[in-house]
């Protein structure tokens, strides 16, 4: 049996890498490797639970802690054929609600998908200061995960409106520490 597992295990890994390292160029025409660098803006929201939790964040004497986003994001993408990975950092400023700043950083792999879409998983640490806690409130801070997508003009049909890199929409959805948010945002991505 065990002979089986590592067989299967080498063909699996034969049949993923071999079809990525051959490729030339990415699904889109540009270059299958290299590094992409990229600028974002979203917009969301995001939703505290009122329930105890590691970063220590108390609970509203009412309600829950929620508040409206705007978001600015500067990171890179490398790709590796059919896949990629890459790295962002980001800073977001509550525009109502509880929810005063947050900053964090993130890495995030995922496919290529279509001629210019990204399938995508993220994992990293943010900081987040609630307004409704005063004007010296302290910041609290824990790992983030989230999920999401990016869809170029090419993958709905509208192919000559940008180049290879150009606009893309974004869509994700990311939660705080275990589970303690849900933070879905979306926004306009500009990929060099």
């Amino acid at each position: 049996m065990r002979k089986f597992t590592l067989a299967a295990a080498a063909a699996a890994a034969a049949f993923v890498s071999a079809p990525a390292f051959a490729q030339d160029t990415a699904p889109d025409g540009s270059r299958a490797f290299g590094i992409d660098p990229y600028v974002a803006v979203l917009g969301g929201w995001e939703q505290f639970d009122n329930e105890p939790n590691e970063p220590g964040i108390p609970a509203p004497a009412r309600g829950r802690l929620d508040g409206s986003l705007v978001q600015g994001i500067v990171g890179f993408n490398v790709p590796l054929g059919p896949v990629f990975v890459g790295a962002e950092g980001n800073v977001a400023k509550g525009i109502s609600g509880d929810i005063d700043w947050q900053y964090g950083v993130a890495g995030r792999a995922g496919v290529r998908a279509g001629e210019s879409g990204l399938i995508f998983g993220k994992v990293g640490y943010q900081w987040v200061n609630f307004a409704a806690f005063g004007k010296d409130s302290p910041d609290y801070h824990a790992m983030t995960y989230g999920l999401g997508f990016e869809v170029g003009p090419k993958d709905i049909g509208l192919g000559g409106v940008t180049g290879n890199g150009g606009l893309r929409f974004r869509g994700e959805v990311t939660t705080f520490g275990d589970a303690h948010s849900l933070r879905p945002m979306a926004g306009l991505v500009a990929h060099f």
